[in-house]
């Protein structure tokens, strides 16, 4: 499982080594929401292509080893005592937005520049996905329990509409 302490301890070890990143996935709502609202098995992330060599030895000197890569969608790093990273390169343009590869090359994922907003983890700020993103992200599949949860939160937290 991927706590609290864990979230700050990896992004101020990313933060020391020059990385950008931001939170996705079920952290990045509950960062959202300012509060954690359910256990999560890893944590997303999504950081500047351009400094993955950064990112790497950064969480390589923590002891994370890649498991599985999907470049350039996505890559996955886990550390001996289960803790999983899932990391999503992304190419920025002057606008500030950015665009992550999808399976689809004809398809990628878009993120307009107003969609990397600030949340909270534990009290402390930390960079995260907007709402509006992380219901952009949870369309087109068959939503598990911990989805539907998640969508639930953001609905009652931002009264907004999600499709599940």
């Amino acid at each position: 499982m991927m706590t609290a302490d864990d979230v700050l301890v990896v992004l101020a070890l990313l933060r020391r080594a020059g990385a950008d990143v931001w939170i996705g996935g079920g952290w990045g709502i509950d960062a959202l929401v300012g509060a954690e609202t359910r256990e999560h098995r890893d944590l997303d992330l999504m950081h500047r292509h351009e400094q993955e060599p950064a990112v790497l030895a950064a969480l390589a000197g923590a002891g994370f080893v890649e498991t599985l890569d999907w470049r350039p969608v996505r890559f996955v790093v886990t550390h001996a005592d289960g803790r999983e990273l899932d990391l999503h390169p992304l190419h920025f343009a002057d606008d500030g937005s950015a665009r992550q590869a999808s399976f689809d090359p004809e398809r990628p994922f878009g993120y307009p520049a107003h969609v990397f907003v600030t949340g909270t983890v534990a009290g402390e700020p930390v960079p995260c996905l907007s709402a509006e993103q992380q219901v952009r992200f949870h369309q087109g599949y068959e939503p598990a329990d911990h989805d539907r949860h998640d969508m639930a939160q953001l609905r009652r937290a931002f009264g907004i509409a999600t499709h599940f």
